[in-house]
This record gives structure tokens, sequence and C-alpha cells, in this order.
């Protein structure tokens, strides 16, 4: 089987692609994007929004991380990554609507935006009114995904999920900005369960370096 992801280094969605076939411990081919290739006729005929990232399995092609990392869970089920529990099951695709829609929509997009990637790749300096305005919805999203994770290792209970893998590459990189003094650090069980995923082989082999390495090697 071929799996191709076509990311950008650094994407939180192309990491979590990425961490998953490492779970599942098959090979992948990264196809790097630049930022800007996003919006180029190639990309965008397999990414019409020109989101990161696209996928493609023996032809087969997809786009939405969600979609992705399901559609790998059934065609890899070993080891499962979705509980057999419904309920549990229920509780995972309700972690990761929330990274979707208020974790990086609005937070993520903003905070991590202008603390990391501006930084980083535009050499900008962070736009602290905007982060400032971010911050009373991140504060709801940290505590609630402190809440719904409680004193479980991981969000769905003693096992690894698809909402971890989600997850996790968004929360990373909150923990290297001034905002998770106030965020995370005050959520002593989301502070342990960041270390827990950051020591998982798939989350070190799939860093914004290790991925640009990865890039360089195609």
């Amino acid at each position: 089987m071929s799996f191709v992801v076509h990311s950008v280094p650094g994407s939180p969605f192309g990491r979590a692609v990425l961490a998953t076939l490492e779970e599942k411990g098959v090979p992948y081919r990264l196809q790097a994007l630049q930022p800007a290739e996003r919006h180029s006729p190639t990309y965008l005929a397999l990414h019409p929004f020109g989101r990161i990232p696209a996928f493609e399995h023996d032809g087969f092609r997809l786009y939405e991380t969600q979609a992705i990392l399901r559609y790998l869970d059934r065609v890899l089920p070993e080891p499962a990554l979705t509980p057999s529990d419904v309920k549990r099951a229920a509780r995972m695709d309700q972690v990761m609507n929330v990274n979707d829609w208020y974790l990086f929509q609005g937070v993520g997009s903003v905070i991590i935006f202008h603390r990391v990637v501006a930084p980083r790749l535009m050499g900008q300096a962070p736009d602290e009114e905007a982060i400032k305005a971010a911050m009373p919805k991140a504060h709801t999203v940290f505590n609630e995904l402190a809440r719904l994770l409680g004193e479980q290792p991981y969000f769905t209970g003693d096992t690894l999920s698809l909402a971890d893998l989600i997850v996790a590459p968004h929360v990373e990189y909150f923990t290297i900005t001034p905002e998770w003094n106030v965020l995370g650090a005050q959520h002593a069980n989301l502070g342990a369960w960041v270390k827990r995923m950051q020591e998982r082989p798939s989350m070190k082999a799939t860093t914004w370096e290790r991925v640009a390495e990865l890039a360089k090697a195609a």
C-alpha cells in the first residue's frame, strides 16, 4: 500500500496524519509543500480549498484531517485508535471537533500564528493586540480540554485514540509560548498529558524539524 501525505512542515494538521501513520507502523511518503504551493493548480486539484494536508492511498484521494485519520484507522485496524465503547468513541469525536472548531479556529490560528509561525517563517513580530483578543476563548478551550481529559492518561481512557493525535500537535505549540503559563500550566493533568504525548515515538518522528529534514531528503 502506498500512502502519500501532502503537507507543510510545521502544520499541526499534517502532523496528526503523519503521527497516525507512525502509530500504525507503516511506511509513507511525505510530499512536502512550501506554504505558497497550497494555492497552485496542482495542489488545488488535490484539495480545492487549499488547506493542509491532502492525502493519497493507492490512487484514492482524500482531504480533511478527521476524515483522513478515520480512514487510516479503518484501513489499518491495528493498533486500533478508535474506542470500541460507543460512549468513549463519542468522546473522541467530541474532542476532535473541539480541536478543529475551538482550539484551532480563533485560538491557535491567532496565538500560534503570531507567536510561532509569523516570527519563524515571515520574520514578523507578534501582534500582541490580536493575541490579547484571542485569550478569553483560549481560556475556555483549555479549561474544557482539561475537564474532558480528567484523570485519564488519554482523552478516551487508558489507551491512545485519534483525539490525542489530532489535539497534541496543536497544544504542543502552546507550550513554547508565554501564554502556556496561564492557559495550560495551571492544569496539571493537561501538562502531564502533553509530556506523555511528546514521549511517544510517533510525536518525536514528526516534529517540525524532523519533517523539514524529511522534506529536504525527498
